[in-house]
């Protein structure tokens, strides 16, 4: 279980094909106190760490941990997600009586929107994304939703037929301290609903039977 509040930006160093795909991120993280198997939330995708270590390098120690990711996984998740170089967004999972500083997230991606536009809005930026209209049930205006990995506020939500439009605001310290201060237009990223929207959901589906 997670919260949608990223603890670090972590790289992608290398990928390798092993069956399912092998990758390993860098990190601030500190190897020891990663244990193998636990959870790690990669851009809002919960991954199994199965290695880590320090390596060196011409820039000191980089210390990584290293994942497999699914063949499922990678369908299913945003374009050119897993790709050398692609800049991450890292959270640990939970540990009992952590704060809740932005809303439950499980790390299981419901599909993935595109960046429509990027317009400035004082220090901040509103940002447009585009997502099957087979999840707009699940996107309401002040709801809770997570895109790659970050816990944000929908500001707006509308419908055009087969795609529904809604923005977010970042502020300039979510721009800082995760990816989605670089995004660009026609980026496509991975979207996770709200969990109580999701049993709520179903809950009107069986007393509509």
């Amino acid at each position: 279980m997670f919260t949608g509040i990223v603890s670090d930006i972590g790289t992608i160093e290398r990928i390798q094909s092993e069956g399912d795909t092998r990758v390993r991120i860098a990190t601030a993280y500190d190897p020891e106190t990663i244990d193998l198997g636990a959870s790690i939330a990669c851009s809002g995708v919960c991954l199994t760490v199965i290695d880590k270590g320090t390596s060196e390098g011409s820039a000191g120690n980089q210390r990584w941990f290293d994942v497999q990711v699914s063949g499922e996984t990678i369908a299913r998740t945003a374009r050119d997600q897993w790709v050398e170089g692609r800049r991450l967004n890292l959270e640990r999972a939970m540990k009992l009586g952590d704060e809740l500083g932005g809303h439950i997230v499980t790390g299981h991606v419901d599909g993935t929107a595109e960046v429509l536009g990027i317009c400035p809005e004082g220090d901040s930026h509103r940002i447009g994304f585009a997502v099957p209209a087979a999840l707009a049930p699940f996107i309401a205006p002040k709801g809770s939703i997570t895109i790659d990995g970050v816990s944000l506020t929908v500001n707006a939500v509308e419908d055009h037929g087969d795609t529904t439009h809604f923005s977010v605001n970042l502020i300039p310290h979510t721009q800082a301290v995760t990816t989605l201060g670089a995004l660009a237009q026609g980026q496509m990223v991975n979207i996770e609903i709200d969990v109580l929207a999701r049993y709520l959901q179903r809950m009107e589906h069986y007393r509509g039977r």
